[in-house]
């Protein structure tokens, strides 16, 4: 019986050469640390800068600013913000609820509107991004689903389809978005003056 072909994920040899700089610039690091404690400054070996010089320092900062991570989406702005938004919007129309989310309740609120609501927003995109990173077996192996399952897909709809939560004031023929503002401060915090 052949033994079945094995591919390495891309992102592994991504990561592979992330660490390969990362240790040179330590090794550097080290080494000038290590000479300038000695005096020896000017003693370098010619194997040690061919080791230190294998990826030029310009290509390493490209590569780290590839590499970033998808930023919050409410530290974004116009245009970002509306791009980000709208993946948001096809993840949640085309995964979330018709997989996860039954027949809204008094019990277990949902919002058509969902994306006027900031809280929801915030929440649902925080949900996303944990999706993204735990659905993918190369970087998470087979059990990121349930992870993200039991630690982020329950206690966001718990917090969400609250009776207290975001949707509270929404029902299936009306929508509010501001019905949880704060009230005004007790007159109890303010001096008023005589």
């Amino acid at each position: 019986m052949p033994e079945p072909e094995f591919e390495v994920p891309v992102g592994l040899f991504q990561d592979m050469e992330d660490l390969k700089a990362q240790i040179a610039a330590l090794k550097a690091q080290v080494t000038a640390l290590s000479e300038g404690a000695s005096g020896d400054v000017g003693e370098a070996s010619a194997d040690d800068d061919a080791d230190v010089g294998d990826e030029p320092e310009e290509d390493a900062e490209a590569e780290d600013d590839e590499w970033q991570f998808p930023p919050f989406i409410l530290l974004l702005d116009p245009p970002q913000y509306d791009d980000e938004l709208r993946a948001l919007i096809e993840w949640v129309e085309g995964v979330l609820v018709p997989g996860y989310l039954g027949e809204p309740s008094a019990d277990a609120r949902w919002c058509h509107l969902w994306f006027e609501h900031p809280v929801a927003i915030a929440r649902l995109h925080a949900l996303w991004l944990a999706w993204q990173e735990l659905t993918d077996p190369a970087t998470c192996g087979y059990t990121g689903p349930s992870a993200w399952h039991r630690d982020h897909l329950d206690p966001c709809l718990r917090e969400l389809r609250a009776s207290n939560g975001p949707f509270a004031g929404c029902t299936k023929g009306e929508h509010q978005v501001d019905h949880r503002m704060p009230g005004t401060v007790p007159s109890a915090w303010n001096r008023a003056e005589a």
